[in-house]
C-alpha cells in the first residue's frame, strides 16, 4: 500500500511521540517461501469470495481470536485485504488501529466464511 494512502501520523513531529521509545523498526524478517506465498494468494482470493457473499447480508468483516492478547480482533473487509496485501508485498503486516466499538454480531470467523461459501457452492451444484 502506498504511504500516501495511509492516514496521517497524529504524532508526526511530536517530541513526545510514544512510538519513539520503540526504536527503529526491525526490517529483518524472514523471506516468505513459495508455499506461504501461495497460501496467502489463496487467502486473498477466498477473502474476495467471502466479501462478495456476505457483505450484502450485513457482515462487515472477519473476527480473529488473537493468540497474543487473548482478545478478538475485528477486521473490516478492506482492512484485512490491505493487511494481507501488505504481508504479500513486504513479508509482514503493518500495525493498524483496532476497530472502534465494533458490533461483534457484524463480524464472522474465517471458518464461518468457508462453511458459508461451501454451502453456497453445494447448493448451486445441486441444481
Amino acid at each position: 500500500m502506498p504511504h500516501d494512502a495511509l492516514p496521517p501520523d497524529p504524532f508526526e513531529g511530536d517530541p513526545e511521540d510514544p512510538a519513539l521509545t520503540l526504536g527503529e523498526p526491525d526490517h529483518d524478517h524472514p523471506e516468505m517461501d513459495e508455499d506461504e506465498r501461495a497460501e496467502l494468494v489463496s487467502d486473498l482470493s477466498d477473502l474476495a469470495v467471502y466479501q462478495a457473499l456476505l457483505e450484502h447480508r450485513g457482515v462487515r468483516g472477519i473476527v480473529v481470536d488473537c493468540g497474543e492478547c487473548q482478545e478478538p480482533h475485528y477486521h473490516d473487509w478492506a482492512l484485512l485485504r490491505a493487511s494481507l496485501e501488505q504481508l504479500l508485498a513486504d513479508g509482514r503486516m503493518r500495525p493498524h488501529e483496532p476497530a472502534f466499538d465494533p458490533d461483534p454480531g457484524a463480524y464472522v470467523s474465517w471458518e464461518y466464511c468457508r462453511g458459508y461459501a461451501d454451502g453456497v457452492t453445494a447448493t448451486e451444484s445441486a441444481r
